[in-house]
């Protein structure tokens, strides 16, 4: 071993994802346990580099969490096989003792092969697709290449793959290479037959091929459903409306309804509108109209915009059979933004409440997450994308009837549901591409704007939460890639129900359809012979279209407050300031959060650390009222800055301090959130590349304040993209005349390969004290804002 390391001087190289690498190369770590103690055994082998330790860092909840070993040559894999079998034998000698610690946490050690081709969750997909179907019936799987840089190796492998297809009796329908994200990929239909033969992992089958990388069944879209339709209390009059700055990739919407005809620009770039019968076109009608009014629960004047729509599913509000999802997608963003003939460059944020539940995200990113991460930064596009909905039958132990659970006291309620919930999260992951780290992902809060009189009319289905503010039962859940934070934040996505299923020794609930009772109402398809009605939807779909309704009235409350001085902005800078600005808000609700300490623990004391963790799987950030995220008050105020940051540098923002709130032994705080885009690229070092944060301020001794409990832990806010922190304190502050707090945005030292460009970043800050009705007049004059600011 000594000998190898001696021949290549980068040395053995841990990584968390086989992305980009070279299968042929590689040596799998099944590892025996959590992930932690196998990464701290892994830094006392000397050669042996930890590559993505940040990334590698796992999920507890990973029941078979795995590593990869990235080795210089093919004599070096077979020696630390050898390596590994001595171990078995008892036979390491003097000087290997380091290796002994790191095999002592395996399951086992081997190189790349089949079973990493096809992941026992999609074995169990193909099988399910392929129960009692003839053998000579198709089935559709995507093919994901190894990815080389080499175009003409690229085009040998893909051809002996195709070869392989046609041998095995089926047919290549499409495919697609993005250098740009190192993707190169085949939606293949075989016959049930090959695809048994790669359920069973048989090396003479497809799965046994040199060039496969992965095999996994065909990308499928999530659903929502809407109901209960109504006559519309008709529309408020559009007037002229702007170019879009708003994308919505969603299904095809009903672009002459009476709520949408003056507001869409509908690109039908891959010709699904003519294959989608008007009555089905449930999804993009319900996210466009959400967009464009909010929930018409309580009606708001539309965006003065129109939104760019391009339909991405077609009939059924299913994704096209004969086209890769990341191809699609691809396509159209390139369409919109690249070149001369961009059909929409002022686009700024993109709205994606699609989801593949066929792939739940388990550590290592989807294709998708990252083509979204790369377009965000190569075209400044903030991508705001929907977490998933989990709508399968879940048991609560607690009750063994289903009049049980409806008699339950309502605090009882809650935390058997969510302690119910607290067992499965492993089940509950986010669909792909919801793990993006340079997008926001949205999940579902159990709000609306439905009346109290009409939800009293509620008969049939059961509230779990009541009045605590909490994640949608069906809401997917985090953490995200290196267990970052995710969701990022809430956003309403209708007040969930739960419908009784079935009992056996407790009962089985599932979450029951939106009504008008519980539910966001939203322009819908025609039924009953009546166009234009309106219909009553929910879900992390719908969250994610109100999360970008939001993001455009903050970009229009700038542009208005702001006028040139924000429009001068780049456009990548407008986008990381809006996503810092939209997360802004975000607060765990406390009886939601004291809710999971309570029942999903872990104890009080030295699990505080986990017990946040289980909090922001549910919460994100918290949740956001998109009024608190646009409107001002004279008791706060909140500044915004955007800028880029080279390598290892520190920008220095200064914050003044209203004179107002000194002296004062009132409750106040200092909020600050930080956002940015960074370069990321499959097989670098570490995906994520850039990393920047906030650093704690001194002067926060000057304003008795020190970092409030309810909120991440600043070593869990620093795993994304999103850095947000809340001191707070209730003692009265010390303010001088022009005082400043100056906040530090650092870039910490880039991950592997030095990144040259300045990275963008956005950042919010709000002062508050409430009831000190001064602030805001004392900021803006320090200031010179010659008008009243909007956000």
């Amino acid at each position: 071993m000594a000998e190898v390391l001696a021949r290549d001087p980068t040395g053995l190289e841990l990584r968390a994802d086989p992305a980009a690498l070279a299968p042929e190369r590689l040596l799998v770590f099944e590892v025996r346990g959590a992930i932690g103690p196998f990464a701290a055994a892994v830094r006392n082998v000397p050669g042996l580099e930890l590559i993505d330790e940040e990334e590698l860092v796992g999920d507890d909840e990973d029941k078979a969490p795995v590593a990869y070993l990235m080795v210089p040559d093919v004599r070096a894999l077979r020696e630390l096989e050898s390596l590994w079998r001595r171990w078995q034998a008892g036979r390491l000698v003097f000087g290997e003792t380091p290796w002994r610690d790191v095999f002592a946490l395996l399951r086992n050690l081997r190189p790349w092969g089949p079973v990493d081709r096809v992941q026992p969750g999609e074995i169990n997909i193909l099988a399910e697709e392929v129960f009692e179907r003839d053998d000579d019936d198709g089935v559709k799987l995507e093919i994901e290449l190894v990815y080389r840089a080499n175009p003409v190796t690229g085009v040998v492998q893909e051809n002996e793959v195709r070869a392989a297809v046609v041998a095995h009796g089926g047919r290549v329908i499409s495919r697609a290479r993005i250098d740009d994200i190192s993707y190169h990929a085949m939606l293949v239909e075989l016959p049930v037959r090959a695809v048994r033969a790669i359920i069973e992992r048989s090396t003479d089958g497809i799965v046994g091929l040199e060039p496969v990388m992965h095999i996994r069944p065909q990308s499928i879209a999530s659903t929502i459903e809407v109901a209960d339709a109504e006559d519309p209390d008709g529309a408020r009059p559009a007037g002229a409306l702007g170019t879009p700055i708003l994308a919505l990739l969603d299904g095809v919407p009903i672009a002459a309804h009476a709520l949408l005809a003056a507001h869409l620009v509908v690109d039908d770039l891959f010709g699904l509108e003519a294959a989608a019968p008007v009555a089905d076109r449930v999804h993009g009608t319900a996210m466009a109209s959400l967009i464009i009014h909010g929930d018409r629960n309580s009606p708001e004047p539309p965006l003065p915009r129109r939104i760019h729509v391009v339909p991405v599913m077609g009939a059924g509000d299913a994704f096209p059979d004969d086209r890769l999802i990341v191809d699609l997608i691809y396509t159209a963003v390139v369409a919109m933004r690249d070149g001369p003939q961009a059909t929409s460059p002022g686009v700024l944020i993109v709205n994606v409440s699609l989801g593949n539940p066929r792939r739940p995200f388990h550590g290592q990113l989807s294709p998708w997450a990252r083509l979204l991460d790369r377009l965000a930064y190569r075209f400044g596009l903030l991508f705001i994308v929907s977490a998933g909905n989990c709508l399968q039958p879940f048991g609560i132990p607690a009750y063994a009837n289903s009049t049980t659970f409806e008699d339950a006291a309502a605090d009882d309620r809650a935390a058997e549901t969510l302690r119910a919930l607290g067992d499965i999260v492993a089940d509950r992951r986010l669909f792909s591409p919801a793990e993006t780290v340079n997008g926001l992902t949205i999940g579902a809060c159990n709000e609306d704007r439905v009346s109290a009189a009409e939800r009293a009319t509620a008969r049939v289905n059961v509230d779990p939460y009541g009045e605590v503010r909490m994640a949608n039962p069906s809401s997917a859940i985090g953490p995200g890639f290196a267990l970052s934070v995710k969701p990022d934040i809430l956003m309403p996505g209708g007040r969930e129900h739960l419908r009784f299923v079935r009992n056996h020794f407790h009962i089985e609930v599932m979450p029951a359809r939106a009504t008008r009772s519980a539910g966001l109402k939203v322009a819908a398809p025609p039924q009953g012979g009546r166009e234009d009605v309106d219909g009553f939807t929910n879900g992390s779909s719908a969250a994610a279209a109100l999360a970008s309704r939001t993001a455009h009235r903050i970009h229009d409350a700038l542009e208005a407050a702001y006028g040139g001085t924000f429009l001068g902005l780049s456009h990548v800078q407008k986008a990381v300031l809006l996503k810092a600005l939209i997360a802004h808000p975000a607060r765990w609700p406390e009886e939601a959060a004291a809710l999971i300490r309570a029942t999903i623990g872990p104890p009080e004391g030295k699990y505080h650390l986990r017990q946040r963790d289980n909090i922001r799987r549910f919460l994100g950030f918290g949740c956001v009222e998109a009024d608190d995220a646009v409107a001002c008050a004279g008791d706060r105020a909140t500044f915004w800055a955007a800028g880029t940051l080279e390598r290892d540098k520190v920008a220095i923002v200064n914050v003044p301090v209203p004179i107002a709130m000194g002296g004062q032994a009132r409750p106040h705080a200092l909020f600050a959130t930080l956002a940015w885009f960074t370069p990321t690229s499959p097989g670098r070092k570490s995906y994520r590349s850039v990393r920047l944060k906030l650093l704690e301020p001194r002067e926060k001794e000057a304003l008795r304040i020190r970092a409030h409990s309810n909120q991440p832990d600043g070593n869990q806010t620093n795993r994304g993209t999103v850095f947000t922190r809340c001191w707070s304190g209730n003692q009265a502050p010390v303010v001088s005349a022009g005082m400043v707090i100056p906040l530090a945005v650092q870039r910490d030292p880039d991950q592997g390969v030095p990144v040259d460009e300045p990275v963008p970043f956005g950042l919010a800050v709000t002062l508050t004290m409430p009831g000190v009705v001064e602030i805001y007049e004392q900021v803006r004059q320090r200031l010179a804002v010659g008008q009243r600011a909007q956000v």
